[in-house]
């Protein structure tokens, strides 16, 4: 099952914030985005004439390798730029390499606004579970199905893979006092990496108790 998200990332070094900050606006749009190298990224924006940028202009700029003007329409710069990345931003992309992007990246002060394409959920929780490791902020804005939920979908929001992680954590003794097992041997036995693991867990018992501490009272005396 595929799932896409849009996703609010945020970091002051995720690559073209620091460009952002160099123009008259307050974001641009990044059309296409191609990695050249693990440290090198190329992309292409638009920006706008009344921003007063110019490929010389953001050539000056520390993250910046290279800027070539490919042209000019209504008012709009497109340029190339070549942008070397901070090493935390490389280990979090690199760490990723599935992740799709299927639109335009909005870049602004704070981060970027994009809207990615992910196998399932285990991929979108490895995607954050790197993002954050390496100081990025990862805020998933929304999220649209391929396929409709079913009558058998998992009870109280939440998705099959974290309803699977936490019926198995439950069983393993995971809850108990002292633990009887560890989130490595659970990611072992659902065969994914312990940060996806971890994050499937925290993100289901963060769902269950958004769902279970926000439901109305089920009984009108208040000490039940």
């Amino acid at each position: 099952m595929t799932i896409r998200t849009e996703l609010r990332l945020s970091s002051p070094s995720l690559p073209l914030v620091g460009v952002v900050g160099a123009l008259q606006s307050d974001r641009l749009s990044c059309v296409h985005a191609l990695r050249i190298r693990p440290e090198l990224r190329m992309f292409v924006v638009e920006v706008d004439d009344a921003d007063g940028a110019s490929a010389t202009a953001l050539s000056a700029l520390d993250e910046v390798v290279e800027a070539t003007e490919l042209g000019r329409a209504s008012g709009t710069a497109v340029l190339k730029l070549t942008v070397r990345l901070d090493d935390s931003i490389v280990e979090a992309f690199e760490a990723s390499p599935d992740a799709v992007l299927m639109d335009s990246i909005t870049v602004t002060p704070d981060g970027w606004l994009e809207e990615k394409l992910f196998e399932d959920y285990t991929a979108l929780a490895e995607f954050q579970t790197a993002c954050e490791s390496n100081g990025i902020s990862v805020e998933v804005v929304s999220v649209d199905y391929d396929v409709a939920p079913s009558a058998d979908s998992a009870p109280y929001g939440l998705t099959e893979r974290q309803c699977e992680a936490l019926m198995l954590a439950l069983s393993r003794g995971y809850y108990e006092r002292p633990r009887q097992t560890t989130a490595e041997a659970l990611a072992d036995e659902l065969d994914i990496s312990q940060p996806s693991m971890s994050g499937l867990l925290r993100r289901g018992e963060q769902q269950l108790l958004s769902v279970t501490l926000s439901a109305p009272n089920r009984s009108e005396d208040p000490s039940a």
